[in-house]
């Protein structure tokens, strides 16, 4: 069984909310790993904020159900990014019998996209009404 998130982004929108909160804004969306690897590349930002609602995407759960700072979007040392999931998203994960989650990250000069596809041991019936 797979689960599948997928969300895009306007750089503009990331780039407005850095400019207007500043560092408030990067510590409450990223993880301080995920800052020092952007180093204020906008883009960058964009990318794993896409990132990050496409996992909440395939963990069904939406904004509200986990913390932005409960999954994490690092490069491996080849530069392709990997999902670590901590906190309320790992646990989500463990209920919904997670076994991996693939990701991939775009930017364009204007959107940033992101997709998701979460790999279950479980039936969805198995997890819907958590």
């Amino acid at each position: 069984m797979y689960q599948v998130g997928v969300d895009i982004v306007e750089i503009d929108r990331i780039r407005k909310a850095v400019d207007r909160f500043g560092p408030k804004f990067l510590r409450r969306v990223y993880t301080p790993a995920e800052i020092d690897f952007c180093r204020d590349r906008t883009p960058e930002l964009a990318a794993r904020f896409a990132g990050k609602e496409a996992v909440m995407k395939a963990l069904g759960t939406g904004r509200g159900g986990v913390s932005w700072q409960d999954i994490e979007i690092l490069p491996n040392r080849r530069k392709a990014p990997l999902v670590f999931l901590h906190g309320g998203a790992l646990l989500r994960a463990r209920r919904m019998g997670i076994d991996g989650l693939g990701i991939s990250l775009s930017h364009s000069r204007d959107y940033a996209v992101a997709s998701v596809v979460a790999e279950t041991s479980l039936a969805t019936e198995d997890f819907e009404d958590d």
